[in-house]
Formats: structure tokens, C-alpha cells, sequence
């Protein structure tokens, strides 16, 4: 996969997302015993909250408080509603609609099974393309990547994600380009 490099910041990338969970016995169970995610550190916060963090590879790590007192979860405003594919998944402004984990082309097949096999429900698996709809249920050459979802036990959408093309000058200059500039979005040189 072809990557451009950021000339303002040598940002290394996700050091951390940091989401709210309700339970900590169940969100532990779940991103350690189902995704594999091993609990890396776990703090005591002062107001008798908690901070514990899940290495997810490369170094990135996942994060989630627990707080004594917080409010309701808020699906289809703060999170969605369902998984793609399965009704609204559109959520507000400032809101984290999912995190995509990039996971092996070869392997996200095995992948899908695996979650299934482990009881967690999964959206249809989404073949990504620039066709006019943007995703089909078929493999084909204009798949550029391959998508599954699931929520977690508060309902954050996650998402197994695995390139199946690389991303080039030649892909971003003749759709990228044209889609910026329908909002004024003036492309760099």
C-alpha cells in the first residue's frame, strides 16, 4: 500500500481513540477474550473512574474510561443506529460513526468467520468500488477494499477493514479531484 508522508507534523499514527464503555467486565471480555486485543495498561482515576487501554497493533492502542456515574448511550446520534446494511447508520455531527481495524486481504474472509463463529452479529460483508451505488456484495477488480461491521458491547461500530488495491497518485487525481471540488474544496498541486 503506496502512503504519502504528512510535511506539517511526523505524526506516527493512531497513538490512541479513547470511548466511553458502561461495563468494564463486559468490554474487557469482548476486545481481549472475542477480538484478541490484549489489555495493555489499567488506571485508577481520581473521581473512582478508570482509563485501560488495548494494544490493536503497529503500536495504536484503543482506550476506553469507565465512569462512576455517566450518561445514557445515544444510538443514531452519537453512534449508529444499526450496521450498514441493516438500517440508519448516519450519526450527528462531531459524533465517531466507527473505527475500522485494517486487517489482511488474505485473511478477512477467516476473519468474518471467526467473529461469526464467536457469536458476534455482522453486517453483510460491503466489496467498496467507485460504481454508482460505492459497495457491492460481489469480489470484483474495482474493489478497493473489503468491509465488515459490528458493534461492541455499548454499541461503538467497529469494522474489520482490508485494502484490496493500493490507493495511488493515479486512483486520488481522477476521483478524489472531482469530488472535492463539487464542495469548493480546491485540490493541491
Amino acid at each position: 500500500m503506496t502512503t504519502k508522508s504528512n510535511t506539517e507534523f511526523d505524526i506516527r499514527g493512531v497513538n490512541h481513540l479513547a470511548l466511553v464503555c458502561k461495563d468494564i467486565r463486559k468490554t474487557v471480555e469482548f476486545y481481549r477474550d472475542v477480538l484478541g486485543m490484549p489489555l495493555v495498561k489499567f488506571i485508577d482515576l481520581p473521581n473512582g473512574g478508570h482509563h485501560f487501554f488495548f494494544d490493536i497493533g503497529n503500536g495504536d492502542k484503543i482506550a476506553f474510561f469507565w465512569f462512576p456515574v455517566a450518561p445514557d448511550a445515544q444510538p443514531g446520534i452519537a453512534a449508529p443506529a444499526a450496521l450498514p446494511g441493516h438500517g440508519e447508520w448516519r450519526t450527528a455531527h462531531g459524533s465517531m460513526n466507527h473505527i475500522a481495524f485494517n486487517v489482511s486481504a488474505d485473511k478477512f474472509d477467516e476473519y468474518v468467520a471467526r467473529l461469526t463463529q464467536k457469536g458476534v452479529e455482522v453486517s453483510r460483508v460491503l466489496n467498496h468500488d467507485n460504481s454508482a451505488k460505492g459497495a457491492t456484495l460481489e469480489l470484483t477488480d474495482e474493489t478497493y477494499v473489503r468491509s465488515v461491521y459490528f458493534f461492541d458491547p455499548d454499541g461503538a461500530c467497529l469494522e474489520f477493514a482490508a485494502w484490496t488495491k493500493d490507493l495511488d497518485e493515479a486512483y486520488e487525481n481522477t476521483v478524489t479531484q472531482r469530488t472535492l471540488a463539487r464542495y469548493g474544496v480546491a485540490h493541491p498541486a
